[in-house]
C-alpha cells in the first residue's frame, strides 16, 4: 500500500498548479506541478516527512495528515477515498459526518482570502480556516479534535472572542444543540459524535435540557461583534452557507466598505500576513 500512497501523491502534486492554490510561481520547475515543499507548507507537514511518504518509507498516515492533504491537493471525493485506502487506513463509513473539503469549496476560500472564512463540519467540528479567521478568533484546525467543536467550547465556556449578551448566547446555544441533534440523526453511526452528546450529557445540564427539549431552532444570519485580541472590538456580518454534497458550512465575516469594521479588516489583513507569511 506504501508503493501506491507514494506513486498516487506524486502524480497529484504534479498536477496541482501554483495558481490553484494561490503560490507565486517563481523559479524554474523541473517538474510540473507544486515543489514539495510548498504541498508541505499547505498541508501543515514537515518536507521529511512529505518525502518520506511519497518515497513509501512512512506508514500509516494519520486520519488528520490524510485530510490536510486531501485539501491541499483538491482531491475530490473519490480521490479522498482512494488516497485513505492506497494509505492502508478504513475509509469514513456511510452515516458518519463528511470532513472532505472538495476542490469547490477550497477555491472558494481562496477567492475570500481577504474576509475570514472558516468551514465547519454539520457537528460544528473546525475544519479548515483560513488566516484572517485564525487572527480574529484565535481558533484554528491544529488545536485538540475536541476544542475545534463549537458545542463544545460553547457548552464548556471555552474562551470565545464574540461578544455576546446573556440572551445571545442561550439563543446561540439552542441553535448549536438543533444542529447537533438534527447531525445525530442523519449521521447515526458517527462514534465521534455520539461520544460528543455524551459527554456534553454529562458536563453540562444547560445542554441536557435544550437537547431534551426537541426544538429546532432556526438559524438566522446577523451581525456579530468579536473582541479580537489584534484589533478589538470589530462588528460584522455572519453568513453560513451549506454546501450540497459534502453538507459542510462555510462560515463567512464580512463588512461594508469605507466603516471602522471595514478598516479593522484592513488591519487584521496586515497582522494576518506578518503572521502567517501570506
Amino acid at each position: 500500500m506504501s508503493l501506491e500512497l507514494s506513486r498516487a501523491l506524486r502524480s497529484w502534486r504534479e498536477r496541482v498548479t501554483p495558481a490553484e492554490v494561490g503560490i507565486p510561481d517563481v523559479g524554474l520547475r523541473r517538474t510540473p506541478g507544486l515543489r514539495r515543499e510548498e504541498l508541505a507548507a499547505l498541508a501543515g507537514i514537515s518536507v521529511d516527512y512529505l518525502v518520506r511518504l511519497e518515497q513509501g518509507r512512512a506508514r500509516h498516515p494519520s486520519p488528520q495528515v490524510l485530510g490536510a492533504l486531501a485539501r491541499a491537493l483538491r482531491l475530490s471525493a473519490a480521490e479522498h477515498d482512494l488516497l485513505w485506502r492506497a494509505a492502508g487506513t478504513q475509509t469514513p463509513a456511510s452515516g458518519c459526518v463528511p470532513q472532505h473539503v472538495g476542490p469547490g469549496v477550497a477555491r472558494i476560500m481562496d477567492s475570500l482570502a481577504h474576509t475570514p472564512v472558516a468551514v465547519f463540519t454539520a457537528s460544528w467540528d473546525l475544519v479548515v480556516a483560513n488566516a484572517l479567521w485564525v487572527c480574529l478568533f484565535e481558533l484554528s484546525e491544529r488545536l485538540p479534535a475536541r476544542e475545534r467543536n463549537l458545542v463544545w467550547r460553547h457548552f464548556r465556556d471555552l474562551p470565545n472572542h464574540v461578544v455576546h449578551t446573556k440572551e445571545e448566547h442561550q439563543q446561540f446555544g439552542r441553535q448549536l444543540t438543533a444542529d447537533l441533534r438534527r447531525a445525530t440523526a442523519v449521521y447515526p453511526n458517527d462514534r465521534t459524535l455520539a461520544e460528543l452528546v455524551r459527554d456534553l450529557r454529562e458536563s453540562s445540564s444547560d445542554f441536557v435540557e435544550q437537547y431534551d427539549t426537541f426544538a429546532l431552532t432556526p438559524r438566522r444570519s446577523q451581525p456579530k461583534t468579536i473582541d479580537s485580541p489584534a484589533v478589538g472590538l470589530v462588528t460584522l456580518d455572519c453568513d453560513v452557507l451549506t454546501t450540497l454534497d459534502s453538507d459542510l458550512r462555510v462560515m463567512v465575516y464580512s463588512t461594508r466598505p469605507g466603516t471602522d469594521s471595514a478598516s479593522k479588516l484592513d488591519l487584521l489583513r496586515v497582522v494576518g500576513s506578518a503572521q502567517f507569511g501570506s
